[in-house]
């Protein structure tokens, strides 16, 4: 290999620092680059459903993320208005049962140091600014860090992994194509509360808007409002009256709503949908890099650490002599998008906060009735059921029958 690494990630959130101790602990020599330092937050979608959390569980990080004080979340509650699915989604293969919504300042945090840890060099505040190509092929990167006065730093490895964002410099630099494009169907703001407790990941439906709620850490809670695309104008021309008027719709608003406080700023944003081709000579992509989806879901970080351990995993396979590195990557992108095109539709669906149309309207209301029913569509919402299971039409029907009974 050329140069002083085997791979250079630019990026040290969720999938850049999660890869990044992947390899280290493999034995790759890796440096790992961001231009934040930490802790520092970013916006985010909070949680990490079951699989995800069954993901640090195999990386033995799951348990110092529970001690830090951030609280379990055993249940979800989608309110449609005139029904609610609720109830505990399905474990994950592995047995894990609970998701958990941290602070990003907490959770980026304890990768970095995992990351550090298992032997990666980590540089923070080091902006990187263009990629070096040689012969066709990315083989390192040129920077400078914000500090130290500013100094340059170039550095060559057999593999830059993008894990720089949806705006990703690597994915624009080396002319990453995008595919399955969706526009984004809302825009939405969050803050940090306090004495607003709640245990679950409760989500408020309503036509054109949606109010999402999450416990978190420091005894605080995540509210997030969200508007239709079509709305963004006027709900950005006054976000705080706009969102209080969304918060005050919620059933009990009355009894708690005296007593809660913002302790934050609002934070916002508008996700479109897409993938990029997530590989090329010398280069790869992870996460919101190569694949962005809307956050109702809340899928974001879940996935992130799903494909940072396919990207680890093909990488690895072309270090042993095991594949080429065409057939490797060629995998690791066909599988990230078989495993997540499915739940990437019904987000595109959900994110647009139209009412959903009769046959879909009528079977989540027969699914509300039925525990067991309801218990499927929240796994299937949480990634621990195959989404093209629960709209099967052998499922589907069975859920009419059943309550039809």
């Amino acid at each position: 290999m050329a140069g002083n690494y085997d791979v250079i990630v630019v990026g040290a959130r969720c999938a850049g620092a999660s890869v990044a101790m992947l390899l280290a602990r493999a034995g790759q020599r890796v440096l790992l680059v961001d231009r934040a330092g930490f802790p520092s937050d970013t916006i985010s979608t909070h949680l990490i459903h079951a699989p995800g959390v069954a993901a640090l569980t195999r990386w033995g990080l799951a348990e110092q993320l529970a001690a830090s004080g951030c609280p379990p979340i055993h249940q979800y509650r989608l309110n449609f208005g005139p029904f609610t699915i609720a109830g505990a989604p399905l474990p994950d293969p592995s047995g894990v049962a609970v998701a958990y919504s941290p602070r990003r300042t907490v959770l980026d945090k304890m990768l970095l140091d995992a990351a550090a840890k298992a032997g990666a060099e980590v540089r923070e505040k080091v902006s990187v600014q263009e990629l070096i190509v040689e012969n066709g092929r990315v083989t390192g990167v040129r920077g400078r860090e914000t500090g130290n006065g500013g100094a340059l730093i170039a550095e060559r490895a057999g593999l830059v992994i993008g894990a720089d964002g949806r705006h990703s410099m690597v994915a624009e630099a080396v002319g990453s194509d995008r595919y399955r494009e969706q526009p984004a169907g809302n825009v939405s703001y969050y803050a940090y509360w306090s004495d607003l407790p709640t245990s679950e990941w409760n989500v408020y439906m309503a036509p054109g808007r949606a109010v999402g709620m999450m416990p978190t850490h420091d005894g605080l809670t995540t509210v997030l409002v969200a508007a239709q695309i079509a709305d963004m104008r006027d709900f950005r021309d006054d976000i705080e009256g706009n969102y209080l008027a969304e918060m005050r719709k919620l059933p009990g608003f009355d009894d708690w709503g005296s007593k809660a406080t913002r302790v934050s700023r609002f934070s916002g944003t508008a996700l479109p949908g897409f993938y990029r081709k997530p590989y090329g000579p010398g280069w790869a992509l992870v996460g919101d890099a190569g694949y962005e989806r809307d956050a109702c879901t809340a899928q974001g970080i879940t996935n992130a650490f799903q494909h940072a351990e396919l990207l680890a995993e093909a990488w690895l396979s072309v270090q042993s002599g095991e594949q080429s590195f065409d057939e490797a990557m060629g995998g690791y992108q066909s599988t990230r998008d078989e495993q997540t095109l499915p739940a990437f539709d019904l987000a595109c669906d959900l994110a647009t906060l139209a009412p959903p149309p009769p046959g879909m309207a009528t079977l989540l209301e027969k699914t509300a009735k039925s525990p067991q029913a309801s218990r499927e569509f929240l796994s299937a919402i949480a990634g621990t059921m195959p989404v093209n299971d629960f709209f099967s039409v052998e499922n589907t029907s069975r859920i009419m029958a059943e309550v039809a009974q």
